[in-house]
């Protein structure tokens, strides 16, 4: 099985949050993380070029195989969901100009395939980042959440919640 490389990336219009693994097999190791920061700019177009060239900067230096992308969760105010949409939409640009593949989970799946708990709060997705990837310290919020989109995919979108869930239905993140 060959070595894959896993760029994850958590969408934010001020900071973006990016995180590499390698997947060799069953075994996942920490290639780099952090973020992405669009605050200075001015205006929403130089916001969005700012983290698109972020992003391209990061693809061109640790050259991944796949991107996995947060998708967008709805927002109480629409406005901030239209503008993370827009975020999210310049992160994927930057992986599809790449020509690379690009997947996309919910928060939900991501913390089920991580944690194996589809509710579990952002400290335990922070430590089940750090352990399974043998991180002596735990990253923060925006670069955990992006190395946890990227474990996800590891995982194939299922990781550990596949154990919990197999023969069973999931319906709105309870068995039945």
């Amino acid at each position: 099985m060959a070595v894959i490389r896993i760029l994850g990336i958590d969408p934010g219009l001020a900071v973006t949050g990016y995180g590499l693994i390698e997947k060799d097999g069953s075994h996942l190791a920490y290639i780099a993380s952090g973020r992405i920061r669009s605050r200075e700019a001015s205006t929403l177009p130089l916001r969005l070029a700012a983290l698109l060239a972020g992003l391209a900067e990061v693809i061109d230096g640790f050259h991944p195989g796949e991107v996995a992308v947060e998708e967008v969760f709805v927002n109480v105010n629409p406005k901030s969901t239209l503008l993370l949409g827009q975020a999210r939409g310049a992160a994927i640009s930057a992986a599809v100009l790449a020509k690379l593949p690009v997947a996309e989970y919910t928060a939900m799946q991501i913390k089920q395939a991580v944690v194996g708990n589809g509710h579990a709060r952002k400290e335990q997705v922070q430590e089940m980042v750090k352990r399974l990837l043998k991180l002596p310290v735990a990253p923060g919020p925006d670069a955990s959440d992006a190395l946890a989109c990227a474990i996800c995919h590891a995982h194939g979108g299922l990781g550990m919640g596949a154990i919990v869930t197999r023969g069973r239905r999931v319906k709105r993140g309870r068995l039945s």
